[in-house]
């Protein structure tokens, strides 16, 4: 796939390559013409040159399918065991339990993740039942009957479907049972693994998601060299598809489409280096990538949301998080049957509502700054509830202005007062520095019945539009220029402290083009103008996706990690440094990866690199190698190479990321660490056994290695099992318990 020596590993051998995307049918289909040597005892030795041997002396096809059918039922068995222990919510099903009450419900929530497998916990929980009454309010919170084990059953039968898709995608990359099963077991014993199958979470989802992705576009590049059919276009499609589903559940899905992004631009790169091709070939290559790899993936993403959108139809606690426009679909938001004037005049009185996502409403009250932050004046802030301390009076800057004239619209450009309704003091600014952000200048509520000075006097903006464009209440996103300091009134989401009733700070905002600067009219109400009913300003569904992608990705990058909560830094984790609390109580579980697999695979990624690097320098100083040897290079350096690159991309942009992390993000990587390790193991197994045993005892020898290694991963397993099936009360140092000897780290808290 993503090859090394593209030339030597694209074109030369059109006439096979085909025949690796599949279970092998027979000898004779399967294995070109083998090539004879001899060895010291005059014994014959013969290499394929294509496929290699099955593990087992039988008919290939029913080793094949012996083999997957072994690991997939070893895979259901572990996912399915003591599913319904403990019988408690455990850890983030307290998050998802609540989402697929809010879908069964219609009730509109905010979450940091796209739709998808939220949604498809609610479906699984509706069908079976559930009418979304419980509460999951705290992990620990006993379940009052058996509803979740369903959810639980659908979780873990995702899991399960991880290992023959696991299998199949490291068959199809080597054509060898033995490294699918290796691959399948590393992933089966892996406790960590084990342990996010069998909870109500995102994460299995996800996984099932990204290995689809994987898996079918391994699929799709094996049939590159055969002329686009019925299978290619099903294998493009499903990566299509699979790569939406896997964004669709988290955004480190994304991580998944640049990996198949690269393969596929190295595909249409050796396409462009082949003579044979002609342009227009090319172009209809490129094209059919763009609608199945990219506008079927965008359409299916969006039609996630367009689901979302018509579930959560009515006012629910994510309401704020989301523009004044939005908040006009939801039935039963204040919003959503309210009459405006659709027009802001000279009089009317107001509200301003922060654009930024989960911005809040401008606020006053009658408390002052504290002597410590400034000036002792009136606070400003923004508050997240609808109050009547957030009306705001619009005047002209004069302050004579006769307020019994017939009304005068708001215009962009115009020079303005906002005076507080409640106290009746006028929104100023002056140099004095923020209380927070000090770069910031101070806001506050100045002056007395109105009456102020040339600081209260602000410059309103229509962003987008013309000078004299009119201000619209709930359409128009609008600026405020402070007259005299040329800031802009600005909030974001830091708070205040105790003294300003932790409500947001207000600023004015040397940088005038920050997004924080924008505002909207909300309630707009002067009984001299035409009025609407808020409704009909409902944004489009494009606005309302694009507004919802915004959304999560400020909340993402701004998440922080909640009083006393275990986090970890991305160099942890392939260490099995820590790990997290599932479960407390008499029936503890801890997400932690098994040791002996982690520590396999790290030890094998730089084992790969090594005999990468060997390779490398073999294939340039065009050593005189046995052909068999360098064709059994090729394949295994290429495919480990690609598993790598998936490695590396679903690991290290972690490192890069300001937000808060934890142990589960590794997940996704370990899939193609477990993958590479058995790679990687396989072709040093294949590279060993014969110079070892010879030709006679050469697959009782791989056999005897591949299932040596499966028992010690099962072994490690059986000591480890613990940690996803309860470890007891009882903590590791106690003699009775469990896991007693096995805290390997100080830093396992079992």
């Amino acid at each position: 796939m993503l090859s090394m020596n593209s030339e030597t590993n694209t074109r030369a051998n059109d006439s096979t390559k085909d025949s690796n995307n599949t279970a092998p049918q027979s000898n004779n289909s399967t294995k070109s013409t083998p090539v004879t040597r001899h060895n010291s005892n005059n014994s014959t030795i013969k290499y394929d040159k294509v496929k290699e041997e099955p593990l087992v002396l039988i008919n290939p096809t029913l080793a094949y399918y012996l083999s997957l059918i072994c690991v997939t039922a070893c895979s259901i068995v572990t996912r399915f065991y003591r599913i319904d222990l403990p019988s408690h919510v455990a850890w983030d099903e307290t998050h998802f339990g609540k989402h697929a009450n809010h879908y069964i419900n219609g009730n509109f929530f905010f979450d940091l993740h796209p739709p998808l497998g939220k949604m498809l916990i609610a479906l699984v929980g509706y069908i079976t039942g559930y009418q979304g009454t419980f509460s999951f309010k705290e992990p620990g919170l006993t379940y009052e009957d058996d509803f979740y084990i369903p959810i639980r059953m659908f979780c873990a039968s995702l899991g399960s479907l991880l290992i023959p898709m696991v299998f199949e995608t490291v068959w199809t990359l080597t054509t060898s049972l033995s490294a699918a099963l290796m691959a399948s077991f590393l992933v089966i014993f892996d406790t960590g693994t084990l342990t996010l199958s069998q909870y109500i979470l995102l994460d299995t989802p996800l996984l099932f998601c990204i290995m689809s992705s994987v898996l079918s576009v391994t699929k799709l590049h094996s049939l590159f060299h055969s002329s686009p059919g019925l299978r290619w276009y099903l294998w493009m499609t499903m990566t299509g598809i699979s790569i939406a589903c896997a964004f669709g559940v988290k955004w480190v899905g994304a991580f998944t489409v640049v990996y198949v992004g690269l393969i596929t631009i190295k595909e249409l790169w050796d396409l462009i280096g082949d003579k044979r091709v002609s342009m227009i070939e090319i172009f209809a290559h490129f094209l059919i990538r763009v609608i199945l790899l990219i506008i079927v993936p965008i359409v299916v993403y969006s039609s996630f949301f367009a689901i979302h959108f018509i579930l959560l139809n009515r006012s629910g606690e994510g309401d704020g998080f989301f523009s004044s426009r939005f908040q006009t679909t939801l039935i039963g938001n204040p919003l959503h049957d309210l009459t405006v004037a659709k027009y802001v005049a000279y009089g009317s009185n107001i509200t301003l509502k922060n654009s930024r996502p989960a911005g809040g409403l401008l606020h006053s009250h009658p408390h002052l700054y504290p002597e410590e932050v400034g000036p002792q004046q009136q606070q400003i802030t923004t508050y997240t509830f609808k109050d009547d301390n957030n009306l705001f009076q619009v005047k002209p800057y004069e302050v004579d202005w006769p307020p019994d004239e017939d009304p005068v619209i708001v215009k962009s450009g115009d020079v303005i007062r906002l005076e507080h309704l409640g106290t009746r003091r006028n929104l100023h600014s002056h140099t004095e520095p923020a209380p927070i952000t000090k770069a910031h200048y101070q806001v506050t509520g100045y002056g007395e019945d109105g009456s102020g000075d040339s600081n209260d006097i602000w410059i309103v903006e229509v962003v987008g539009e013309d000078v004299g464009e009119p201000v619209q209440a709930l359409a128009s996103t609008i600026k405020l220029y402070h007259y005299n300091i040329k800031c802009a009134l600005h909030s974001h989401n830091l708070q205040l402290p105790k003294w300003g009733w932790e409500q947001l700070e207000v600023t004015c905002n040397p940088s005038i083009f920050d997004t924080g600067n924008y505002w909207n009219v909300e309630y707009n109400f002067n009984d001299k103008m035409e009025t609407i009913q808020a409704h009909t300003q409902q944004p489009s569904f494009i606005s309302k996706l694009l507004e919802s992608q915004w959304v999560m990705g400020v909340n993402n990058n701004n998440l922080k990690p909640k009083e006393g909560e275990i986090t970890s830094h991305p160099f942890h984790w392939p260490f099995n440094y820590m790990g997290q609390h599932f479960s407390a109580g008499n029936h503890r579980v801890y997400l932690l990866g098994n040791p002996i697999i982690f520590w396999v695979n790290l030890t094998l990624i730089f084992y790969y690199l090594f005999a990468l690097l060997l390779y490398l320098c073999a294939m340039q100083r065009d050593l005189n190698l046995p052909s068999e040897l360098i064709e059994l290079c090729n394949k295994y350096m290429s495919a480990g190479f690609t598993l790598l690159v998936g490695w590396g991309l679903h690991y290290l942009p972690f490192y890069l990321m300001g937000r808060v992390l934890y142990f589960h993000h590794y997940f996704p990587a370990l899939m193609f660490s477990s993958m590479l390790s058995a790679t990687a193991l396989d072709f040093t197994f294949k590279i060993l056994s014969k110079p070892l045993v010879g030709e006679h005892n050469y697959y009782l020898f791989l056999g005897f290695l591949t299932s040596s290694l499966i028992a010690v991963l099962g072994y490690s397993f059986f000591l480890f099992m613990p940690l996803s099936y309860g470890m007891g009360a009882l903590k590791s140092s106690e003699p009775d318990s469990l896991m007693y000897g096995l805290r390997w780290l100080d830093s396992w808290d079992i």
